[in-house]
């Protein structure tokens, strides 16, 4: 039996550590209370000793590797024990024996410097599946992205080193796969009645906080899953059903609660929507945020997509939005006001050469803001092109860090969901935001005459401390003036 090297319980003042020294190799004999390693905090050096003398079987994270408290980082065998095999497949159930496949370590991919850690979203495949090369095994969720973790070879799913909702550092070992091996035949027979369809102990996270949000009763969802696991799809085919059957079966369906019962539910925050929070609460109290009206007449814009919607979407197979000529128009403008396409960095101002825009998309797990790069040299066909992928992306889930990081400026458009009108918040660390809204029919004086013309308002907030009235007000007034006339988009006027 293996004996697990954890790492020491940090205080509370100390999120992690760092593996400083290893003063053992793989395969060495230890003693009872010889030093190990040395573990640094930011504050002291930890020494962590051996509780028994044994052999290093296996070191599990390397010297330099970040760690949690009681993170296990090595394994110590009884003496005459061989390095290669760590102890820990002895507490996982044999789906498969050594003899059937080897064991492959399944960790968590390397994440990008600004992404510190991240959290077991989703375990797609239970211990004792079969599972097959590129299949996807764990959603590994972090602070901007969905990563999927694939299987690298056919074999049978081995244990669950760590949970859903658990979080985890880059290239942590999560998992264990038993390559090449096949299922054993009792394990179907086993894991169905496990799955029932009224226990929320076969829920991933992700159902289990759908269903929390549209207050349904788990039990009353059929599931399609392996075992009878309830899946999104499921949840989803069970909203869209008609509601002629539930009205059959007399009144309980239809009220969920008893009359006069007051209930609460409380779901857990994902890891995107607090990095919302904060950043959103961050952008309200670092920087001196304003925001200033206009609005604008679309009737010149819509004419034109109703002339050539039928010959564009022909040409390049794609409809033709508004989004590119917001895109457009926010383009030249910040080209005129240079201070609108800047950033706050320390006491510099740092001015971009480029227009890289930011595209709020709604998402399942909320909003995000894509980049959409070098708008300046995409024609209107490929800035739609460009918007419809990111948007098909930030639905799957599919969207990368790369997808995520940098931009110059923000679109946001809250008309598509009917907002007539609101105060968008900066982006950090942009300086401005631009916010598009509903289209509405309002009656407007047009030499000296009432007309009744689709107008849009448009709200720009901004960051006072780098840009002044004049500058946001000339930014703005451009766009309208690009959007009311798009023949200036081509004349460059």
């Amino acid at each position: 039996m293996a004996i697990e090297i954890k790492v020491p319980v940090l205080p509370e003042s100390v999120a992690d550590a760092t593996v400083a020294t290893w003063h053992v190799s793989v395969g060495d004999t230890v003693e009872r209370d010889q030093n190990l390693v040395d573990i640094e905090t930011d504050k002291v050096v930890l020494e962590v000793v051996a509780p028994e003398a044994g052999v290093i079987t296996e070191i599990l994270h390397e010297e330099g590797a970040t760690v949690l408290g009681q993170q296990v980082i090595a394994l110590v065998g009884v003496a005459g024990d061989k390095p290669a095999a760590p102890a820990t497949n002895n507490e996982q159930p044999a789906a498969a024996s050594a003899s059937e496949g080897k064991e492959v370590d399944i960790k968590v991919p390397v994440l990008p410097e600004s992404v510190a850690d991240a959290t077991i979203a989703t375990w797609h495949v239970q211990p004792g599946e079969a599972v097959k090369r590129d299949q996807n095994l764990v959603d590994i969720e972090t602070d901007k992205v969905v990563l999927e973790v694939v299987a690298t070879e056919d074999g049978v799913m081995g244990e669950h080193i760590h949970a859903e909702g658990e979080t985890v550092l880059a290239e942590q070992i999560i998992g264990k796969l038993i390559a090449g091996a096949v299922p054993a035949a009792a394990t179907p027979a086993t894991s169905a009645p496990a799955a029932s369809d009224d226990s929320n102990d076969v829920l991933t996270p992700s159902v289990r906080r759908m269903i929390a949000e549209k207050g349904l009763d788990a039990s009353k969802i059929k599931g399609s899953g392996k075992g009878g696991r309830i899946t999104k799809e499921d949840v989803e085919a069970f909203l869209k059903a008609p509601a002629a059957p539930a009205a059959k079966a007399a009144a309980p369906a239809a009220p969920v609660v008893a009359l006069g019962e007051r209930t609460q539910k409380r779901v857990p925050m994902t890891r995107l929507r607090k990095t919302i929070a904060n950043r959103l609460l961050e952008a309200k109290n670092s920087t001196a945020m304003l925001t200033t009206f206009n609005e604008v007449n679309m009737k010149p814009i819509m004419d034109l997509r109703k002339q050539y919607q039928d010959v564009f979407e022909k040409r390049h197979g794609i409809r033709l939005g508004f989004m590119s000529f917001y895109v457009k128009a926010v383009v030249e403008a910040l080209k005129r006001f240079p201070e609108v396409n800047a950033s706050i960095d320390g006491d510099d101002i740092v001015y971009h050469n480029y227009f890289d825009v930011s595209i709020a998309v709604s998402t399942p797990r909320g909003l995000v803001t894509p980049v959409l790069r070098d708008c300046d040299k995409l024609s209107v066909a490929e800035i739609e092109k460009g918007i419809k992928d990111l948007a098909i992306k930030g639905r799957d889930g599919k969207l990368t860090v790369e997808d995520m990081t940098g931009g110059n400026f923000t679109i946001t458009n809250g008309g598509v969901f009917g907002s007539l009108l609101s105060t968008p918040i900066i982006n950090m660390p942009q300086a401005s935001i631009l916010g598009m809204h509903k289209i509405q029919d309002r009656p407007m004086a047009v030499n000296g005459k009432v007309e009744i013309l689709p107008m849009m308002y448009l709200a720009l907030s901004y960051d006072h401390r780098q840009i002044d009235g004049k500058e946001s007000v000339g930014f703005l007034v451009t766009i309208k003036e690009l959007l009311e006339d798009p023949t200036r988009l081509l004349l460059d006027v």
